[in-house]
């Protein structure tokens, strides 16, 4: 899974990739690429929607975690789309965004 754009600079974008795993309603997912050396998610699943704490390490060193709810939608194409709301824990900050599965 990859986003769709970047957001600001230090955090997810589309040099970011995602690999989400799930067995019986619990999700997680390790990230990296772009500003993100490392990031871990966990959370749960209840129908089209993910809700689920993440934290990640900058390449500037810096931490940072979170709090984003998802929902899944099915693209055309039998791809995975989540549209996200996501808000800072660590520091001020919240916004929107889209990932979607990407194919080799």
């Amino acid at each position: 899974m990859a986003p769709v754009e970047d957001q600001a600079p230090g955090q997810v974008g589309t040099r970011t990739r995602f690999a989400y795993h799930e067995q019986d309603g619990v999700i997680w997912a390790s990230y990296a690429g772009g500003d993100v050396v490392r990031g871990e998610l966990v959370g749960s699943r209840d129908g089209d929607v993910l809700d689920f704490r993440y934290v990640q390490l900058r390449t500037d060193g810096e931490t940072a975690s979170g709090h984003c709810v998802s929902r899944i939608e099915e693209l055309p194409d039998g791809r995975i789309r989540l549209r996200e709301t996501w808000e800072w824990e660590s520091r001020s900050g919240r916004g929107t965004s889209v990932v979607e599965q990407v194919t080799s």
